[in-house]
């Protein structure tokens, strides 16, 4: 067993079955359920955790891969906050009715948690270590090796100087949005609609809801719906408060491009946030990620596949980040296990789960756009409140089953109304 702390020693690292790049939320998923089928699965992380990621919130869907990764009496026993819904704040100030998660499905799994994510990721990974992962922190991945296009391996560098090869039948990329195999190959594609960024920072003794709304998300609107805010309560009195927008609003038409300065004039303009943070204590410096949606043109290829960021990142606005992460790692893991067995690590066995994914990823881009372009969830359930249930689960992250499609030509009649009644105004 290799520990997950200290400086790792490469020198007697041998090849192994599966190798998997990155250690957060997928390369930790993805390398403990292929090594609880009794695979050696060897990992390489550049960083010594616990460190910082953005990404706090988990959303309900996340219970079944945490219960395969026998993560969730260990989840029960910490101090993250549960969550029990999301809610959306307007423009003008407004709280919409709460989306409650066990209201819709009343199962222990509609409970969830916003995590501090520095820990949260150290116990995954410290999972992965506990079921038999060969763990390695504090060693980066130079570069992927291919003989041909099929990936044989990797070449590693750790702490001490020490250079190898290390061979493999599947590597795996969760490199996050570095993205290794996928800019090597030149598969990444921006999401040309999703043009966004946002600002963030954290605070102490900003306001909490009470009872069951005291873990919930809220998404709140800025005026004239040009971006909104995050607001995620965690432990110890912390709260992660963020602003996204489209990033030549935030940070190219303006005449100031400090942090500060722009973070605060988006709090002056979100009449739902400004009671929240009056008498709060800025306790971090601002953070800022600037275009980042997008994905790969593959999710697979001979010897290779790529999970969580490193396939793609949609957006933060319905938290299925960790989600997303924690899905696509353990649909990997199923394919190479499999492929395996069965002696075929092709792209196409290995990435026989893509099509199902991107379908899934696909229904929430849907939701995420259909906000941006000025969707109220009050009104979708005020004019359709038997599909309430199928909204609920989209935000559950219930994304891979057909009767959430339901509310598609919904949407599109919403839609359709809104151009008319625009095109119906008169010319001043």
């Amino acid at each position: 067993m290799v520990s997950t702390s200290g400086t790792s020693d490469i020198s007697s690292v041998g090849n192994t079955d599966v190798i998997v790049i990155g250690g957060g939320p997928s390369g930790s998923t993805v390398s403990t359920l292929i090594a609880q089928q009794g695979y050696k699965v060897t990992l390489f992380e550049r960083e010594h955790f616990p460190r910082f990621h953005i990404g706090e919130s988990l959303i309900p869907e996340t219970y079944w891969v945490l219960k395969r990764l026998n993560m969730l009496p260990k989840m029960r026993k910490t101090q993250f906050v549960k969550k029990h819904s999301v809610q959306f704040v307007t423009e003008k100030g407004k709280l919409s009715e709460p989306f409650y998660f066990s209201d819709n499905k009343p199962h222990e799994c509609s409970q969830t948690w916003q995590v501090m994510r520095s820990e949260f990721d150290h116990m995954m990974i410290k999972n992965a270590a506990e079921h038999g992962v060969q763990v390695h922190e504090g060693v980066r991945v130079l570069e992927v090796l291919f003989e041909g296009t099929r990936a044989v391996g990797v070449k590693v560098a750790d702490e001490r100087g020490n250079v190898r090869d290390v061979f493999a039948s599947v590597v795996v990329d969760a490199s996050g949005q570095s993205s290794m195999i996928m800019s090597r190959l030149g598969l990444r594609e921006w999401d040309q609609e999703l043009k966004k960024a946002a600002l963030w920072t954290y605070w102490e003794d900003a306001y909490r809801d009470k009872g069951r709304d005291e873990g919930a998300t809220i998404v709140l609107q800025t005026q004239g719906k040009k971006g909104w805010f995050w607001y995620i309560p965690l432990h110890n009195n912390i709260l992660s408060v963020g602003v996204v927008a489209d990033y030549s609003y935030l940070f190219k038409d303006r005449e100031t491009k400090d942090h500060e300065a722009v973070y605060f004039e988006e709090v002056a303009k979100c009449p739902g946030l400004q009671p929240r943070l009056e008498g709060a204590k800025r306790i971090a410096p601002y953070r800022a990620a600037k275009e980042y949606s997008y994905r790969s043109r593959e999710v697979a290829g001979d010897g290779w596949v790529l999970v969580g960021d490193a396939f793609g990142f949609l957006d933060p606005l319905y938290s299925s980040g960790v989600l997303l992460a924690l899905r696509s790692g353990e649909l990997a893991a199923d394919a190479v296990v499999a492929g395996l067995r069965e002696g075929d690590t092709s792209g196409a066995k290995l990435g026989a789960w893509g099509p199902n994914y991107i379908q899934g990823m696909e229904r929430m881009r849907r939701l995420v756009c259909e906000f941006y372009n000025g969707f109220s969830f009050g009104k979708f359930v005020k004019l359709y409140p038997q599909l309430k249930g199928h909204l609920t689960d989209l935000l559950i992250g219930d994304l891979f089953d057909e009767k959430v499609d339901d509310v598609v030509e919904p949407m599109n009649h919403i839609r359709r109304l809104q151009a008319e009644k625009s095109a119906a105004l008169p010319v001043e």
